[in-house]
Parts: C-alpha cells; sequence; structure tokens
C-alpha cells in the first residue's frame, strides 16, 4: 500500500490541485499521472446542474466513442427468430432467451458487460429489472439497448458505445478509454461524450447545466477541467 501512496503522491506534484485546466492539458496531465503497472482507464465525473429527482431533468442516453473505450466488451442478447443468427454474425457473445434470464437470476450469473434486447423479449428481461438494474445493465429504448436491430446494437457496443446516465448525486461517471490511448485520442472521446451530454440537456434545466468536470485515472488524483470552455 505505502507503493500505491508514493506513486499517487508523485503523481500530485505534477499539477495543481485546485487549478482548472483547459481540456487538451488536462488530458496530457491525466496521462501522466497514470503510474500504476496495468493500463488504466482514464473516467470522466460531470456534475451537472439538474436534479435528478425531477422526470423531466434525467439525463440519459448513449454514444459510440470515436476511439472506443479499449475494453473488450462482452454482449448478451435477448432476441429469437432470426434475429437469433443476425446477432451471432454480429459477434454477440451470448444470444438467446429465457434460458440466460434464469441463467442470471439461479446462478448469479455477470458474464457480460452489455444487455440487448430485442422488444419482443420484454416479457423475458422484464423480471430481470431488480437485478440488472442496480449493476446499470438494464437495456433501455433510451440508450438504443432495446431495438429490433440488435445486430447494429451488437456493432455498436463492440466499437465503444457506452450508456451515460446521472447518479443521485447528479454526477455522470464514465470512461472515456485508456491511459495508452494518449492525449489526442482521449480527448476526441471526452468531445462526443460531452457533446452528447450537452445536446441531452433537459429543456426544465435552469441555470448552469455543467458544473463541474473532473478527470481521474483509476488509480490517479482528480484533475479539474475548466468547465466554462465546455459547454
Amino acid at each position: 500500500m505505502a507503493n500505491v501512496g508514493k506513486k499517487y503522491a508523485d503523481s500530485v506534484k505534477l499539477f495543481e490541485r485546485s487549478k482548472q485546466y483547459e481540456v487538451a492539458e488536462a488530458m496530457a496531465l491525466v496521462c501522466q499521472t497514470s503510474k500504476a503497472k496495468f493500463d488504466e482507464t482514464i473516467e470522466v465525473h460531470v456534475r451537472l446542474g439538474v436534479d435528478s429527482r425531477h422526470a423531466d431533468q434525467q439525463v440519459r442516453g448513449a454514444v459510440v466513442l470515436p476511439n472506443g473505450t479499449g475494453k473488450k466488451v462482452k454482449t448478451l442478447v435477448f432476441t429469437k427468430g432470426d434475429n437469433v443468427q443476425k446477432a451471432l454474425d454480429a459477434g454477440a457473445d451470448y444470444v438467446g432467451g429465457a434460458e440466460f434470464a434464469e441463467k442470471i437470476q439461479k446462478e448469479n450469473w455477470f458474464d457480460f458487460d452489455v444487455v440487448i434486447a430485442s422488444p419482443d423479449m420484454m416479457s423475458v428481461i422484464g423480471r430481470l429489472g431488480k437485478v440488472l438494474g442496480p449493476k446499470g445493465l438494464m437495456p433501455s429504448p433510451k440508450a438504443g439497448t432495446v431495438t429490433p436491430d440488435v445486430a447494429r446494437a451488437v456493432t455498436e457496443a463492440k466499437a465503444g458505445k457506452i450508456e451515460y446516465r446521472l447518479d443521485k448525486t447528479n454526477i455522470i461517471h464514465c470512461p472515456i478509454g485508456k491511459a495508452s490511448f494518449g492525449a489526442e485520442k482521449l480527448k476526441e472521446n471526452f468531445d462526443a461524450l460531452l457533446g452528447a451530454i450537452i445536446k441531452a440537456k433537459p429543456a426544465a434545466a435552469k441555470g448552469q447545466y455543467i458544473k463541474s468536470c473532473v478527470l481521474a485515472s483509476t488509480m490517479g488524483p482528480g484533475i479539474k477541467v475548466n468547465q466554462a470552455k465546455i459547454g
């Protein structure tokens, strides 16, 4: 643990904790402060000026990151008929119906990252809401994971489509890639995500929309981004 503490302390020396950095500079710093032996995930934490308790102030959606997430995504598709082969052809890892719902419920099986469903399977996955919901895995039309075109949803998930949604404290937490991507690719992913969040601004949101934005690697310190330059 002392070693982790030392690396963290060294990272902190590379920047001013209270300063808000321009996006490009923040990206360069987050790569520099990523000192773990593994390829750390870079995450964005965006606090919004909305109240998630109100239905008309929810912010949720999905965006395909131009450079992917750097993670191999496993997909589980609930579908039937012709869509089964289409999903398999698109590269889905698991395709089926009630047997997978049962496996999740009885065996606590979660060997997947994204769940996709065709609308005709909602009766099957409806009963999984209590299990998948808290893990952020429940498919939804808004995120494009409940769709008749399951093949496209699989392709997008594999290409680096991520879902963003507000938590109870009005913050969106999202991965935008790995430290090994470098500042330029991370910035492209960051711009795509922030662009989508800004586009999703609810009409009921008043005042400043993006309150704060922090970048951090898995083991590294948080770096503040100048949110005035974002939108």
